[in-house]
């Protein structure tokens, strides 16, 4: 087996058995795939999410946080689903009183909570501040922002109890990308947020020897864009003639597989912590591919061809 096989398996042999995780937003996209390669590597993993298989979320999709329990078992790890809407303080009160009761800490804490696409394209790009629905605007900000700190500050207490406590904040974009300004001021507030989470966070929990670190996919191949594209994970690149820029998408299980590798490395926190590194940072630090081999690097890419309009093509970024 060659260095980069021994590196992608790193985060795949067990090295998390016997921890617990939460990843709160596990019902599609990234958080399904953060939950399963947890697993993958041996982790109890609580699963979280609005969407089960008796009631919907306004999202309208049909994953449910069951069917993403049973991938983590399948994939070697423990699942276990929890309804919870993290915007209820109740709901997540509940839920980590019976993480203390059952396991007594939580050594992984994902915060993957968003579930707003569907006020994006009609509600929010392509229009100034005061031209954005002021409901929509702060429905936005609520799900990507306040979902976050609500799950943050009544699971951290458990967290700390951990040797090793590891929060993951993921959002759209890193420090470095997002200096730009991110289409629309109320996505521009909910996706720095987490990254100043991550910051302030890993600021608290380094006392306790933690890490805190925000993540990011590049152009992600969620459920939700492939429905939107018309495709299927196995003919996704049909799409590439209607959109040339998903030629750089990548599949979920890209950047959950750069994570698992984080949470697997005893120097994570002097490597990442109060830090934001997307899929292709994990990756180049870890070994790991995406499922087909590749490490794509949408980030690098437009930043090149977008704005600095290099002659470049997706293939030189895969």
């Amino acid at each position: 087996m060659d260095n980069d096989s021994k590196q992608q398996d790193a985060g795949r042999d067990g090295a998390l058995k016997g921890r617990v995780a939460v990843v709160a937003g596990a019902t599609r996209g990234a958080g399904r795939a953060l939950a399963v390669e947890l697993g993958r590597s041996g982790a109890l993993v609580y699963v979280t999410g609005r969407t089960t298989r008796e009631r919907a979320s306004e999202v309208g999709r049909t994953e449910t946080i069951e069917e993403t329990a049973e991938l983590v078992t399948a994939a070697g790890g423990t699942g276990i689903a929890v309804p919870t809407d993290h915007l209820d303080e109740e709901q997540v009160r509940a839920l980590v009183a019976r993480i203390d009761r059952e396991q007594g800490r939580i050594d992984i804490l994902v915060n993957d909570l968003w579930g707003g696409e569907h006020l994006l394209v009609d509600s929010v790009f392509g229009k100034k501040s005061w031209e954005t629905p002021l409901a929509s605007g702060l429905r936005i900000l609520e799900l990507g922002v306040r979902s976050h700190v609500i799950t943050a500050a009544l699971a951290l207490p458990l967290l700390i109890r951990s040797d090793a406590p590891l929060l993951v904040e993921v959002t759209d974009g890193t420090a470095a990308s997002n200096r730009r300004y991110r289409e629309n001021l109320y996505y521009d507030l909910a996706k720095n947020a987490p990254i100043r989470m991550a910051f302030g966070l890993g600021e608290e929990l380094a006392e306790y020897g933690g890490t805190a670190v925000a993540v990011t996919p590049g152009f992600l191949r969620s459920e939700q864009m492939l429905a939107h594209f018309g495709v299927t994970e196995d003919n996704w690149r049909d799409a590439v003639a209607r959109e040339p820029d998903f030629a750089i998408a990548e599949s979920p299980y890209y950047l959950a597989r750069g994570v698992a590798a984080l949470a697997a490395d005893p120097e994570r926190a002097a490597r990442w912590n109060r830090g934001s590194a997307s899929s292709t940072d994990l990756a180049r630090a870890y070994g790991v591919t995406d499922l087909d081999g590749s490490r794509p690097d949408a980030w690098g890419y437009i930043e090149d061809v977008r704005y600095n309009g290099m002659d470049r093509t997706a293939d030189d970024y895969r």
